[in-house]
């Protein structure tokens, strides 16, 4: 199955508004405030062989919060062909985006591949979570890629990427155990880093902004180390004046 979605927020006076709000099965996208989305699952999966795009928008000065209404759980298909979403965001001048889904399980025997690019200014503002849970209750993880590839600037600024399951047999030292990886990216700079312990670590980024990654059993574990990314999300929002 092939299915795209697209989302575009704009600045209009001193609020934001949606301008565009489209897609496909399973990627619905829904309005559930002045600039915020959820997307609905409307159908099961993602399957092996799937091919999955979301495009979010985010223009000058405008405001867009983007969350999913619950987990979504990559399943095997028949012929072992990998499934893929591919997420593509631009964040303008002084626009702000905060992507909070929740986690992707990567359910037993699947191939997944989560993609993200995003391109922001130099002006812009970003809060993005990525949750990965590796197999439902009782049974092992498939095979699952995390990549992220941010220009801010339009010069790189974050990029990672993570390949877990039976294929890839660095995923146990990765992992160190643990089912939930969790990784909050922002352009805030947060005090008093550098942190770490056993199970999670907060960087700077050189170019500014800091990334959090957290291992747990699970996803409430790995929160509470990331628990306040609304409250920072909205003192970014804060420091640059209510657009609502």
């Amino acid at each position: 199955m092939r299915a795209a979605a697209r989302i575009v927020a704009e600045r209009e006076g001193h609020r934001s508004v949606l301008r565009v709000l489209k897609g496909e099965a399973p990627l619905l996208p829904r309005r559930t405030g002045p600039c915020a989305v959820h997307i609905v699952g409307g159908a099961a999966g993602p399957l092996g062989g799937d091919d999955l795009s979301l495009e979010i928008e985010v223009g000058p000065g405008a405001e867009l919060w983007v969350r999913t209404v619950a987990a979504s759980i990559a399943l095997p298909g028949r012929d072992g062909a990998e499934s893929r979403l591919a997420v593509h965001a631009t964040v303008a001048e002084g626009g702000f985006l905060a992507f909070l889904p929740e986690p992707i399980v990567a359910a037993a025997r699947c191939r997944h591949h989560n993609a993200a690019t995003v391109a922001l200014a130099g002006g812009a503002a970003l809060v993005w979570r990525e949750e990965a849970v590796f197999g439902r209750h009782g049974e092992p993880g498939g095979d699952l890629r995390l990549s992220a590839s941010i220009v801010r600037n339009a010069r790189p600024w974050y990029r990672s990427e993570v390949a877990v399951g039976p294929s890839h047999p660095d995923g146990p030292a990765i992992l160190h155990g643990a089912r939930v990886l969790s990784t909050l990216i922002t352009t805030a700079d947060l005090p008093g880093l550098p942190g770490r312990s056993d199970t999670w670590a907060a960087m700077p980024l050189s170019r500014g902004g800091t990334v959090v990654q957290a291992l747990g059993d699970e996803v409430e574990q790995t929160r509470k180390v990331t628990a306040g990314i609304e409250e920072l999300a909205r003192s970014l929002q804060e420091q640059r004046g209510d657009l609502r």
